[in-house]
C-alpha cells in the first residue's frame, strides 16, 4: 500500500434537483459530448480544403443527423451493456433496462449504434455512408472523454488495487487504493484519440473516405486494450478467456475492422480526383 494515498473527490453524482428532477453528470457529458461533437463536426463541414472540395453533405444533413445519432449511441449503448456485461441479470429484472440514469453504458454496443444510424440515415438521404462515418468519428472522442470523466464523477467503472502514488480510495471499492482508471481513458480514449484524429483530418485523411472510420477504431481498440490492464473487470464476468477481460475481447474485431476501413481507403483515390474524373 502506498505512503500516501490521494482521498477521492466527494463528489455527489447528481448536479442539482429540480422538484421530482435530477440533473445528474452521467447525463450531462453525454448531452455535452454531442453538442460539442455537434459544433466541431459543423466547423468541419464548411472547411472545403479538408475535404478537397465541396464537403459531401451539408451542415442541414449534419443537424437532422444528430437526432438519428443520439438515438444509435444510447440505444446501442444500453442494449450492448445487457447483451454484453450482465445479460442474468437484465434476464430476471427486464424494468431495470430501462434505468438508464443507474449507469450501465457499453462503447462497443454505443459504437454499434452508431455504425447503423450512420447508415441508415446516409442512406435515407442519398449521402456517402463512408464520409458521414468519418465526421462522425472524428468528432466521438469528445464524448468519450467528458463520459469518462462522469464515470470517475459517479466512482464507477474504478482500477484494479495498486501502490502508485496517484491511487485513490473510491467510496464504493473496498479499502484498498486503486488506480483511477477512468482518467486513464479518458486521456487516451478520450483526449489522445482526439488528438490524433485532429492531425489526421488536418492532413486530409477526410478526402480518403474510410479513413478517420479506420484510425478511430484501431486507435481506440489499442488505448482501450491498454487501459483495462488497469481497470477492475466486472464483477459478474471477472476475467475471461487467457485472463483478457471483455473489454479487450469486443476491442479485437473493433481493432480488424478499422485496419480493414484503413486498408480499404489507401486503395482508392482521393476525393479530389474523383471529383475531377466525374
Amino acid at each position: 500500500m502506498p505512503l500516501l494515498v490521494i482521498p477521492f473527490p466527494a463528489f455527489d453524482p447528481v448536479l442539482v434537483h429540480l422538484g421530482p428532477f435530477a440533473i445528474r453528470w452521467y447525463a450531462l457529458a453525454y448531452i455535452g459530448g454531442i453538442l460539442l461533437g455537434w459544433a466541431y463536426a459543423r466547423a468541419l463541414l464548411r472547411a472545403d480544403s479538408l475535404w478537397g472540395g465541396k464537403a459531401p453533405l451539408t451542415v442541414l444533413d449534419l443537424d437532422d443527423f444528430i437526432v438519428w445519432v443520439t438515438l444509435g449511441i444510447i440505444l446501442g449503448g444500453r442494449i450492448g451493456y445487457v447483451l454484453f456485461y450482465n445479460p442474468a441479470h437484465f434476464a430476471e429484472h427486464p424494468l431495470e433496462i430501462f434505468q438508464l440514469w443507474n449507469g450501465g453504458m457499453s462503447f462497443h454496443g454505443g459504437f454499434t449504434g452508431c455504425v447503423l444510424a450512420v447508415v441508415l440515415f446516409a442512406r435515407k438521404r442519398g449521402i456517402p455512408i463512408l464520409s458521414l462515418g468519418d465526421i462522425t468519428c472524428a468528432v466521438g472522442p469528445m464524448g468519450i472523454f467528458l463520459g469518462r470523466i462522469a464515470n470517475f464523477i459517479n466512482s464507477e467503472l474504478w482500477g484494479r488495487p495498486a501502490d502508485v502514488p496517484w491511487a485513490m480510495v473510491f467510496p464504493n471499492g473496498g479499502p484498498f487504493p486503486r488506480h483511477p482508471s477512468q482518467l486513464y481513458e479518458a486521456t487516451l480514449e478520450g483526449l489522445l484519440l482526439l488528438v490524433v484524429l485532429f492531425v489526421l483530418v488536418r492532413g486530409g485523411a477526410l478526402k480518403r473516405p474510410g479513413m478517420i472510420i479506420g484510425w478511430f477504431a484501431v486507435v481506440y481498440a489499442i488505448a482501450r486494450s491498454i487501459c483495462e490492464f488497469f481497470r477492475e473487470p466486472d464483477a459478474q464476468l471477472g476475467f475471461l478467456w487467457g485472463g483478457a477481460t471483455m473489454g479487450q475481447l469486443l476491442s479485437i474485431p473493433l481493432f480488424l475492422a478499422g485496419v480493414g476501413f484503413i486498408v480499404y481507403a489507401m486503395r482508392h483515390p482521393l476525393r479530389a480526383e474523383q471529383t475531377r474524373s466525374a
